[in-house]
C-alpha cells in the first residue's frame, strides 16, 4: 500500500530526517544506553562480527528509530527498515530475511505487533541464522531450511511487557529509553535551531523545552512551529515571549499538556468521580483510540504525577485536581500512593 503525503507532511518528514543525529557522539540524552552500546559496538567491530540483536523500548518520540540508524552507521552496515503491522504473511518475513546481507541490520518498528506465526519464523533466524520454510501444501508439503548470513535484528517497541518470552530472550542487548531531561532537550533545541537557521535566545530554548513532554520529537516539532510564529510576527529571534505566545495559541500549556490530555483528566474527574476507570471506558468517553491513550497520553501523565494506574483502573491524583482547579471527592488515589502500573 502506497501512502500519499501532502506537501506539509513531506516537509515535516524531510525536516525530521535532517535534524536527526547520525553518530553516537552527536546523540543527545540516553547516556547510559549510549555508553553501554558504544562498548558493545566497539567489541563487535574488533571481532569483525555483527553486534548482537538489540531491543529498543520506551515511549514514542524518544529516538529509537534514529538510534537504530546510528547503530548501522557505527557498524558501517546497511539497514533495512520495516514495521511489524506491514508484515502480514510468513512470505513477507521470509523475503525480508532472505534479502539481508552479511553484517546488515534489519530494523522492525512496533515489534510487539508481530503476528505469532511471523514471530516463530524469527526464532531460528535470530538464534541460529537459518530460515525454515514450507514448500507446497498437504501431503506434498516439504520443509526446507535455508542458511542466512549473520545479521543484527533491532526491534523497537513501546510495549516491552507484551513481548513473548521466547522472542524477548533472543535479544542480547536490551535498551530502555526514558524521557529526556530539560537540559538535554535544551541542547537538542539549540543545535536544531542552528540547523534550521532560526535564531533563538536561551529564554526561548527553555520555554520550548519545558513544554516538550520530555520528548525530542515533540521539541523539534514545537521549535518549527514557534519559528513560524516568530517569522510572521517579525521577531528577530525566538525568545520566551514569542515562544509562550505561540505555544499558548497551539493550546500547549506550561506542563506540555494538550487539549486531549486535559480532556482525559477532566473526564476522569467529572464522569468517573476521579476514577478508577478502565481503559476502554475512558477511551469511549474521550472519543479516542485506546492505544492512543495507553501509548501516548498516559505515560507522560503518569511521569509528571497527574495520573496513576491501580489494580482497579486509572485514577487522577490530587496534583491533577489542583492543576485543573477541580474538586476530586474520590480518595482512592491515596490508597495507592506508589502504584503506576
Amino acid at each position: 500500500m502506497i501512502e500519499r503525503l501532502n506537501r506539509d507532511e513531506k516537509e515535516e518528514i524531510e525536516y525530521s530526517h535532517a535534524l536527526r543525529p547520525r553518530t553516537l557522539q552527536t546523540f543527545t540524552g540516553q547516556s547510559r544506553v549510549c555508553e553501554s552500546v558504544h562498548i558493545f559496538l566497539q567489541a563487535a567491530r574488533e571481532r569483525n562480527e555483527p553486534v548482537d540483536h538489540i531491543l529498543l523500548s520506551g515511549p514514542p518520540g524518544l529516538g529509537k528509530t534514529t538510534f537504530a540508524h546510528i547503530v548501522a552507521y557505527e557498524m558501517s552496515a546497511g539497514i533495512k527498515a520495516t514495521s511489524a503491522p506491514v508484515i502480514e504473511k510468513t512470505g513477507d518475513i521470509a523475503s525480508l530475511l532472505s534479502s539481508v546481507k552479511e553484517g546488515e541490520i534489519l530494523f522492525i518498528d512496533e515489534i510487539h505487533r508481530l503476528k505469532p506465526v511471523i514471530e516463530e519464523v524469527l526464532y531460528g533466524a535470530m538464534e541460529d541464522f537459518h530460515l525454515d520454510i514450507q514448500l507446497g501444501q498437504g501431503m506434498t508439503a516439504q520443509a526446507v531450511r535455508i542458511s542466512l548470513p549473520r545479521f543484527t535484528l533491532i526491534g523497537a517497541t513501546t510495549k516491552p511487557g507484551v513481548l513473548t518470552q521466547p522472542l524477548l530472550s533472543r535479544f542480547g542487548i536490551n535498551c530502555q529509553f526514558t524521557y529526556y531531561s530539560e537540559a538535554d532537550l535544551e541542547k537538542i533545541i539549540r543545535h536544531n535551531a542552528i540547523l534550521l537557521g532560526a535564531p533563538v535566545s536561551e529564554s526561548g530554548v527553555h520555554e520550548i523545552a519545558v513544554r516538550a513532554r520530555g520528548t525530542p520529537r515533540i521539541a523539534n516539532r514545537l521549535l518549527r512551529r514557534v519559528r513560524d510564529f516568530a517569522q510572521i510576527k517579525r521577531c528577530k529571534d525566538i525568545n520566551s515571549e514569542i515562544a509562550s505566545y505561540a505555544l499558548d495559541k497551539m493550546d500547549i500549556d506550561k506542563l506540555g499538556l494538550e487539549s486531549i490530555d486535559r480532556a482525559v483528566l477532566n473526564i476522569l474527574i467529572k464522569n468517573f468521580n476521579g476514577g478508577p476507570a478502565g481503559l476502554e471506558n475512558l477511551a469511549v468517553s474521550a472519543g479516542e483510540d485506546p492505544s492512543t491513550i495507553e501509548d501516548i497520553i498516559e505515560p507522560y501523565l503518569i511521569k509528571i504525577g497527574l495520573l496513576k494506574r491501580t489494580p482497579r483502573g486509572r485514577i487522577v491524583t490530587q496534583k491533577a485536581c489542583d492543576y485543573l482547579n477541580a474538586e476530586n471527592t474520590n480518595s482512592l488515589f491515596t490508597q495507592y500512593p506508589d502504584s503506576q502500573q
